[in-house]
């Protein structure tokens, strides 16, 4: 097959909706598809995507953004005479410029499209004005004229249903792990050593620092769980990119007192290190469909901490890999930090059933086939 991947930005700083398509793409070039990649120069990485063997990815200029709605014009004329060389085209994300004009080319030339919104179907949190008006212009026709739309999550289907997406449309592939062998896992202590943490105990959250990600909620469980832990050997860990958010977080962390005890680290091209250091990962994250991170952090032996609201809460209380909790029960989290500190038999047992889960579900070897099979159902019905 030809397949045509479209991401607004190119850069694992954005997170699962880059790196998920990244990941794609080059699982289905191994599998012996012609796969391109077309983005934007937005925080474009060179490095990257040079990175993404087998793979094509043309950078379009953007000319101007209204948040990352990224108006980038000469894409039209390359899908003019490109698009129907293509089997089938998958688009990441939802409210985008390129999802507004590949669409329009993709029904022009009667090439089938898939949306995967990675999470971004709901309008909520922020610009629910702004969302509301896209759907209205842009994104209900987007919607009806897929061919289908990815869910990666029960939870994530329910938000599609709430949106009225007809079931038949939607078909479920959940997000792919990559294997992490525990021969290739560096040796305990270099995260530390690399950000100069001396406490004996590393609770860690790892993220783009987003205000639905929970991260206030676990800074509060937090200052709850040290005032009743014995000694001041704890140490918070808040590693990922600032998206607006981290200003506000360090004011709570101010006010709270815990300015010596909660680290901001920011931007970590690769966790394992961090994964390997810390006694216990907290996703504390709301409206997520998904969630990568918990299951990177078992495949290194981290025991996790979610929420049971989100998309890796519902896998984790199936596997029973993990300690759950209520989005913002601090008193809850607090007891379960207590616990996931104090139980290494418990949380040797889960991590062990969460790495059998993750490699009899959810590694890319198995992910890529349904996907195979969802694209040429796409273009068997066209």
């Amino acid at each position: 097959m030809k397949v045509l991947q479209v991401i607004p930005f190119f850069t694992p700083s954005m997170g699962g909706s880059v790196t998920i398509p990244y990941h794609l793409s080059h699982w289905l070039a191994k599998e012996g598809h012609e796969v391109t990649v077309i983005t934007t120069d937005y925080k474009y990485d060179p490095d990257y995507a040079q990175s993404l063997k087998n793979v094509e990815v043309t950078p379009f200029r953007h000319f101007a953004r209204l948040g990352l709605f990224l108006y980038s014009p000469e894409m039209k004329r390359w899908l003019r005479s490109n698009i129907s060389k293509y089997d089938v085209v998958h688009l990441h994300n939802f409210r985008s410029y390129q999802n507004n004009i590949v669409s329009k080319y993709a029904k022009e030339f009667n090439v089938p499209y898939i949306v995967q919104p990675h999470g971004s179907l709901p309008r909520i949190v922020e610009k629910e004005g702004l969302k509301q008006l896209y759907d209205a212009v842009w994104g209900n026709g987007i919607l009806e004229h897929a061919s289908k739309i990815v869910a990666v999550s029960g939870n994530e289907v329910k938000q599609f249903r709430r949106a009225g997406i007809p079931a038949e449309k939607i078909t479920v592939v959940p997000n792919g792990v990559n294997y992490i062998p525990p021969a290739s896992l560096p040796p305990a202590g270099q995260f530390r050593e690399q950000c100069r943490i001396r406490e004996k105990h590393i609770i860690l959250y790892a993220g783009r620092l987003h205000k639905r990600k929970g991260i206030d909620f676990l800074i509060r469980a937090f200052n709850s769980f040290i005032q009743t832990w014995p000694g001041n050997d704890v140490a918070l860990v808040i590693v990922g990119p600032d998206d607006s958010y981290q200003s506000v977080l360090a004011d709570l962390v101010g006010q709270l007192g815990l300015t010596n005890k909660v680290r901001f680290v920011g931007f970590v091209p690769s966790l394992v290190a961090a994964y390997r250091d810390a006694d216990v990962l907290v996703y504390p994250a709301t409206y997520e469909i998904f969630g990568l991170v918990p299951f990177e952090a078992l495949l290194c032996g981290t025991p996790v901490i979610v929420t049971n609201d989100c998309g890796c809460g519902e896998i984790v209380e199936e596997a029973k890999c993990g300690y759950l909790v209520h989005y913002g029960d601090v008193a809850g989290l607090s007891k379960a930090l207590k616990m996931a500190l104090d139980q290494p038999d418990v949380n040797k047992r889960m991590v062990g059933q969460g790495q059998r889960y993750i490699e009899q579900h959810l590694m890319w070897e198995s992910i890529v086939k349904q996907m195979e099979g969802m694209y040429r159902s796409c273009i068997r019905h066209i």
